[in-house]
């Protein structure tokens, strides 16, 4: 019994002390290529009342509370949500905002209350290409604690939340391409 005891706590400290290796940031990141014009995909994303067309997270409950309050668009922009457990509650504030016909940056500072709380960014580059459309790219960075760390030796956050960023750019891309132009 003594044994099995031993071997246990020797397991979790290895556990612990492996988590404890990991990163303390991380980076999640997806890209598409658009058939639409910067001007195009950016007002989809730079204005949070368009969420609702493309969002990954917006099916999550049908009862989402949405508050928008700043800017109508664009820098200064705020969208608070608060649902059910899968929505959780959270807020985003665009904090950067720059477009030309050949490139354009979209900054949000992410905060999610819950289900648990941490503080990202969010970032969208948008870089027109030769045929008139648009490389879409979409990130999310932040810090890591401990606890995230542990959870993420047995989760890969990376397919898990790039999944949603996959198929939030798939919708996006349609939206966009189905536009009038």
């Amino acid at each position: 019994m003594l044994t099995v005891l031993l071997v246990l706590a020797a397991a979790i400290v290895a556990l612990l002390g492996y988590a404890a290796t990991r990163p303390p940031a991380f980076r999640i990141e997806r890209a598409t290529r658009i058939a639409a014009g910067i001007p195009t995909v950016g007002a989809l994303i730079d204005n949070f009342h368009e969420w609702k067309k493309w969002s990954p997270w917006e099916a999550l409950d049908p009862q989402l509370q949405r508050t928008y309050s700043g800017a109508e668009a664009g820098t200064g922009a705020v969208y608070e949500w608060s649902g059910n457990d899968k929505a959780g509650a959270g807020r985003m504030e665009i904090t950067q905002m720059r477009a030309t016909d050949a490139h354009g940056v979209i900054a949000i500072k992410l905060d999610f209350f819950k289900p648990f709380q941490a503080s990202n960014t969010a970032e969208f580059v948008l870089t027109a290409t030769d045929a008139g459309g648009t490389d879409l790219q979409w990130s999310m960075s932040g810090e890591r604690p401990f606890m995230f760390r542990l959870i993420g030796v047995f989760m890969n956050f990376d397919k898990m939340v790039g999944g949603d960023f996959e198929k939030g750019l798939a919708s996006l891309k349609r939206l966009a391409e189905q536009a009038p132009r």
